[in-house]
């Protein structure tokens, strides 16, 4: 453990779907909540809020909440080109980097998340957990814009699981 970078990591998916509606699946709060989190809310620069159906922006807030989870995380969108290239605050002063890329009829997710804390709760909670929970998630992004499967555990009697 030793040369273990407990500052970032880096996850990689193919999924089979046009890069427009992966990138979307990142920006626009309807798409958002199928895949990732049970409730998204995008606020403008001046604090006014975005349309469910429009893509947020760099320099756009935002307002998430996990099912089974009651605290919602709020963090700002640090940049967004509209295409292929989107970061955002994540768990405080964490950045998340999420590149597109298509090869053949694939786009490839490539999500970095970055400036983690070098402390014990960090390394545990945020470079440990955060990885774990991104690797779901990317999954289930996958399976979503793949065929439309949501394997996001709901049930607050079934809690936790690696699901959710």
């Amino acid at each position: 453990m030793e040369n273990f970078d407990w500052t970032s990591f880096t996850k990689k998916i193919a999924i089979k779907a046009q890069l427009s509606d992966i990138y979307n699946a990142w920006t626009i709060a309807d798409e958002l909540e199928k895949w990732f989190l049970e409730k998204v809310s995008f606020f403008d620069t001046n604090q006014e809020p975005i349309s469910k159906g429009k893509n947020a922006v760099e320099g756009t807030t935002y307002d998430w909440l996990w099912y089974l989870y009651k605290d919602s995380m709020k963090g700002k969108i640090t940049a967004a080109n509209g295409k292929d290239y989107l970061q955002f605050t994540f768990e405080g002063a964490c950045l998340v980097d999420i590149k597109l890329t298509e090869i053949d009829s694939y786009t490839i997710v490539e999500l970095r998340q970055h400036n983690i804390a070098a402390d014990d709760y960090s390394k545990q909670y945020i470079r440990l957990g955060c990885s774990n929970g991104w690797g779901f998630y990317l999954v289930n992004l996958k399976s979503v814009y793949e065929g439309g499967l949501d394997l996001r555990n709901k049930d607050e009697n079934l809690n936790p699981m690696i699901n959710n």
